[in-house]
Order: structure tokens, then C-alpha cells, then sequence
């Protein structure tokens, strides 16, 4: 395993754990309808990234489109949710634009995932 897999994992067991505080903070806590949002985007992108990262470690050709689309979605995730969970709990912006820009590289990200299946070829 690269230490770039390694980081994604990591990252992705630390979205995980992030998006099943968020929910559990939505359901008791508060924070409306931005926080579940944020708490579903981590969750379901965390899973997604352990997925992408089982992939990387099959392929030869491709592998690094792979884990740089799964790099995109990983930061866009941790932006997007990141300023949603801040505006619902805290009433503060992340960044100017944090949560659009976020959106924007996962999609950016996921439209790379699927590029790299044009030139992927196993190890």
C-alpha cells in the first residue's frame, strides 16, 4: 500500500467517524437540516474512498487518476460538510465559499474516478 492509499484510508476512516458524531449532533443536539446534510456527505463519501482505495491497490495504469479523483472528493467532502457543520452549530462561514467549492471538487473528483477507468489496467 502507497502512502498516499494509506493517507486516503485514513482520511476516509476519519470522515466516517466524523459524519456518525454530526448525525448523532443533528439528532440530539440540533443543528437542522445543514448538519444531516453534512453528516450524509461524510458518511457516504467516507465509504466511498475505502472503496476507490481497494480499487487503487488492484491497478497498475491508472492508479494515479484514481486516487487523485478520490483526493478531490476527499478535501471537497471535508469543505463542503465542514462549512455546513460550522454554519449549523457554530452560526460561523468555513471559508468564503467553502461549502460551492466543495461541491464543486466532488463533482470535479468524481468525474475523474471516471476518467480513470479509460486508462486503467491492473497491476
Amino acid at each position: 500500500m502507497t502512502p498516499w492509499t494509506r493517507s486516503l484510508l485514513v482520511l476516509a476512516g476519519l470522515m466516517g467517524a466524523a459524519g456518525v458524531a454530526s448525525a448523532a449532533a443533528a439528532a440530539h443536539v440540533g443543528g437542522g437540516a445543514n448538519l444531516e446534510t453534512a453528516a450524509h456527505f461524510l458518511l457516504f463519501h467516507a465509504a466511498a474512498l475505502v472503496g476507490l482505495c481497494a480499487l487503487s491497490l488492484l491497478l497498475g495504469r491508472g492508479r494515479v487518476v484514481l486516487q487523485l479523483g478520490a483526493s478531490a472528493i476527499a478535501i471537497g467532502a471535508l469543505l463542503f460538510s465542514g462549512d455546513l457543520a460550522l454554519r449549523a452549530l457554530m452560526d460561523v462561514k468555513l471559508l468564503g465559499g467553502s461549502a460551492p467549492f466543495g461541491g464543486s471538487l466532488m463533482i470535479l473528483g468524481w468525474l475523474t474516478v471516471g476518467a480513470s477507468a479509460l486508462v486503467a489496467r491492473r497491476a
